[in-house]
């Protein structure tokens, strides 16, 4: 791996850390729900998904831990948010469960070959950037529905949670989603009923599932999970790292994080990737105003995903047991600011605004064509139209 910063002195460590346990508090607070959520629509049980759930938080917690400590510079990694918030609007596939985990191991196959083959990185990174944030934008909308679908349906449950949801918007941003989750968790302790034995086995276990591989799952699935993490995720994350004044060379990024994502796959886990919006806590100011300190953030952050990780069994018994809807809404709120900038980074060109429309409303429309989910079709729609335009153009 080829990542240029200096060595950092063993000194002047605090700041750094609070950043990095920061920002795996933030973003597992964030999502953890989505990622549950996702993984029991996909046709996990709780315990499948209590393993995915911890799995990953693994994943990450090393990759953050291993490559921020021996390169000396603040990698950060996390899970696919945009994955899974696409695996939500999937469904069950055919197969069930053991073939979303092998549409998922194909998934880190391709990001592994894209690492290895250069030519399948240049075509990844030539999908324009107004294309797949409208693609994202059109998956991520119908979630961002749901809060409003909830204060409709459920209001007792649902306005609470938006009103704590907005007060912290406006007292404590950064906090804004974690204090609705510990609202949502204070609304279902006292309103959902556990089962007997959900703390009986409290501590999470990796569940293996051996992977099946249909074809509905990998069109369905892996090939838009791929294309979703690469241009929502590990792209942004090394725009983030380019900002910051670091160095990163992509392919041993790809192969390492394709690796931790195939290995995750057999216990019910998605991508693992390069961290985008967590990352510019750890690998920028906030971190440390001297840049060649920064990278014991992601260490830290590294860390505490492990132990956050701990209490995935229990997490997961207590969503299952939980209002669809209202889950569903806090993960909508924590989508929105991803739905804003996707929408603005989709509509920012001129050229590509109309293209960009038209992959946003034909994601967002739900279709499946010979067996093929809305987020290709928008996606190739968006494509066909900018070059028409473009040819167009030239004459």
């Amino acid at each position: 791996m080829t990542i240029t910063a200096t060595t950092t002195p063993r000194r002047d460590y605090a700041q750094p850390v609070i950043a990095g346990v920061l920002a795996a508090i933030v973003g597992y607070a964030s999502t953890f729900t989505l990622v549950l959520a996702a993984l029991t629509a996909a046709g996990a049980s709780p315990q499948q998904a209590g393993s995915g759930l911890f799995s990953v938080c693994i994943a990450i917690g090393l990759l953050n831990i291993v490559v921020a400590w021996r390169v000396r510079t603040p990698v950060s990694f996390a899970w696919s948010t945009p994955g899974v918030a696409f695996l939500l609007t999937v469904g069950e596939p055919i197969g069930g469960f053991p073939a979303v985990a092998g549409a998922f191991l194909v998934c880190a196959g391709l990001i592994v070959l894209t690492g290895f083959i250069k030519p399948l990185a240049r075509l990844v990174a030539a999908i324009p950037s107004a294309l797949a944030n409208a693609m994202l934008a059109g998956m991520l909308l119908t979630l961002c529905l749901a809060p409003i679908t909830a204060v409709a349906e459920m209001p007792v449950l649902a306005l609470p949670i938006l009103v704590a949801w907005g007060l912290g918007l406006r007292f404590a941003r950064r906090y804004a989603v974690p204090i609705a989750v510990a609202v949502t968790a204070l609304m279902l302790a006292t309103t959902t009923q556990l089962p007997a034995n959900t703390f009986d086995g409290a501590w999470p276990s990796l569940v293996p599932v051996m992977p099946e591989f249909t074809l509905d799952a990998i069109i369905r699935i892996a090939l838009p999970l791929y294309i979703v993490t690469m241009a929502s995720q590990n792209l942004p994350g090394l725009a983030v790292m380019r900002a910051n004044g670091y160095t990163v060379e992509p392919p041993p990024i790809f192969i390492g994080t394709g690796i931790a994502s195939a290995a995750t796959a057999f216990f019910g886990g998605h991508t693992s990737n390069l961290a985008a919006i967590t990352a510019a806590i750890c690998a920028g100011p906030e971190a440390h105003p001297d840049a060649d300190k920064r990278w014991p953030a992601p260490v830290a952050a590294g860390f505490t995903y492990l132990l956050l990780g701990l209490i995935a069994s229990v997490a997961a018994a207590f969503i299952a047991a939980s209002p669809p809807l209202l889950i569903q809404a806090v993960a909508g709120l924590a989508l929105l600011s991803s739905l804003a900038s996707a929408l603005a980074a989709a509509l920012a060109d001129e050229e590509a605004r109309l293209p960009a429309i038209l992959t946003f409303v034909a994601t967002a429309s739900g279709i499946t064509i010979i067996g093929v989910g809305a987020p290709f079709w928008g996606l190739v729609g968006g494509i066909a139209l900018l070059l028409l335009l473009r040819s167009d153009q030239k004459k």
